[in-house]
């Protein structure tokens, strides 16, 4: 479908240097960047996503739980007690 998007002539240069250089049309490089942008904000890379899947072995797992601890330990509040 045709639409008309409106960019400063500074990002368009930028824009037909970057789709000069891989060797593609505008047009492609700007639906691919909306592409991409849209897929990142509701998605998590399948790399993430897959090494999620996999279960922590023992070691990592105690180093994780270590880590929480010192985390838990210098947590401090940001508020103030009130004054009495």
């Amino acid at each position: 479908m045709a639409t008309t998007v409106h960019i400063p002539g500074a990002l368009l240069r930028r824009v037909d240097e970057r789709a000069k250089a891989l060797g593609i049309s505008r047009n492609r490089l700007i639906v691919e960047a909306v592409e991409a942008k849209l897929v990142t904000r509701h998605r998590w890379p399948p790399e993430l996503r897959a090494m999620l899947a996999q279960p922590l072995d023992a070691a990592s797992a105690r180093a994780f739980e270590a880590s929480l601890a010192i985390v838990r330990k210098r947590r401090q509040s940001r508020k103030r007690a009130p004054k009495l």
